[in-house]
């Protein structure tokens, strides 16, 4: 699998850690209940079809990218800097 990044270029996905589902970035308030945390980090969707993941550009830029790939094809539709990363 290769990816564009927007600053370097097409790369090796070995370049990259995955960090998971986009949705990451959609926190509960730190003050949620322990319920809407507990949601947060241990229940996930597994759908079909297009998904949006956070990528960071380790071994490159150093960059946060979201990805949007075909889970059924495999193809990478978009590669997208993430404004003030991810953590």
């Amino acid at each position: 699998m290769r990816l564009t990044c927007p600053l370097c270029g097409p790369r090796d996905r070995r370049e990259f850690y995955y960090y998971g589902a986009a949705e990451y970035l959609n926190r509960p308030a730190p003050d949620a209940a322990p319920e809407a945390w507990d949601d947060h980090l241990h229940n996930r969707d597994n759908p079909a079809g297009l998904v949006q993941d956070l990528w960071y550009h380790e071994q490159g830029c150093c960059s946060w990218l979201k990805v949007t790939r075909n889970t059924v094809t495999h193809e990478i539709v978009t590669v997208e800097p993430v404004a003030g990363g991810a953590a």
